[in-house]
């Protein structure tokens, strides 16, 4: 494999900060695009102690033409990028009549306009030459919306039909171009400890919650083999969108009932609901800030593995085990008819 150029953004913490390491490993250059002055130069130091060349740039995805200029940089450090992880967000947890408009807006610009932009910069790239992979990095309330994140929800619903347009789009001009999205399920992120919050007690990620490295690795996986259309990562995220299919109405009147309490922890939000350093307006890792690296503080209670996203990167093994259970079945079925 030739050396890659990978872009991702979002990439000083989180998902993105994990994603970044995966690629570095494995020899590639890779382009940090976030605001945090602090993250930035930690996750780069942190690339450059495993191998890979980084490259940290200052950028505010929801500024086209800070978008435009940080691939230009990428480009010029490192040459033609051959993959884009789309993955910076932003939200605001509360009920939607306590939300701001200019908030709102903020969170959209952000978290749906950022890949909006993110993506118009990759395929002014990829197309001309034919080649090149967008990763979106998605989530299960992209398809099954909870309360107290309707402007997170309304983000993600808006990314998953903006791809599903771009994509038929190049399926139409015979492109090899690619563009895949990887939903998520909850990941123990620092966006937790810095989302702009007006609940009673401190906002969490809804169980069962998964360590970013899970994410990660299925985010290198589609961006190895993005011809599928997405990713499901977590049993919980397929049963979610699954059981959205099948009975919305129901799940509708389970979340009214269970989706305050359990996207708060039992402990009160000692700062005062909206007085808590957040990352909505500016970064918090800000000068004179901190490196807040890939983990939240949830540790103790989210999982290092999944199992469905294991199966998604190795399908001959769901292949095999599936042609195994018909072949056992068969002969099941076959000994029965001779004992008859």
């Amino acid at each position: 494999m030739k050396q890659q150029t990978v872009v991702i953004t979002g990439a000083s913490a989180g998902i993105g900060r994990a994603t970044a390491r995966l690629f570095a490993e494995r020899g590639a250059n890779v382009v940090l695009l976030a605001r945090g002055k602090a993250g930035l130069d930690a996750a780069t130091a942190d690339l450059e102690d495993r191998g890979g060349r980084a490259l940290g740039v200052p950028t505010d995805m929801a500024d086209p033409a800070q978008v435009e200029a940080a691939a230009v940089a990428a480009e010029e450090a490192f040459g033609p990028i051959d993959i884009w992880v789309n993955n910076a967000f932003t939200s605001v947890f509360a009920p939607f009549m306590e939300i701001e408009p200019d908030e709102y807006k903020r969170v959209t610009e952000v978290s749906y306009l950022g890949f909006v932009n993110g993506t118009r910069a990759a395929l002014q790239r990829m197309i001309p030459r034919d080649a090149g992979v967008i990763v979106q990095v998605g989530s299960a309330l992209g398809d099954r919306a909870i309360p107290l994140q309707s402007a997170y929800c309304g983000a993600k619903h808006a990314v998953n039909g903006f791809t599903s347009s771009v994509r038929t789009e190049l399926m139409h001009q015979g492109s090899h171009v690619h563009v895949t999205v990887v939903q998520m399920p909850a990941v123990n992120t620092p966006q937790f400890s810095w989302v702009l919050s007006r609940l009673p007690k401190s906002p969490q990620p809804v169980p069962p919650i998964y360590q970013p490295e899970v994410a990660a690795r299925a985010v290198v996986n589609a961006a190895d083999h993005p011809h599928r259309k997405q990713y499901y990562v977590g049993a919980s995220t397929a049963a979610t969108i699954l059981a959205n299919k099948v009975a919305p109405s129901l799940l509708d009147r389970y979340l009214a009932r269970t989706g305050y309490a359990s996207q708060q922890t039992d402990e009160t939000d000692e700062s005062g609901p909206g007085a808590r350093r957040t990352n909505l307006w500016c970064p918090a890792d800000e000068a004179p800030g901190r490196d807040y690296g890939a983990h939240g503080t949830f540790d103790e209670t989210s999982h290092p593995r999944s199992a469905e996203a294991a199966l998604a990167r190795h399908p001959g093994l769901v292949l095999a085990a599936a042609t195994g259970a018909v072949a056992t079945g068969l002969g099941a079925v076959l000994r029965r008819r001779r004992r008859r």
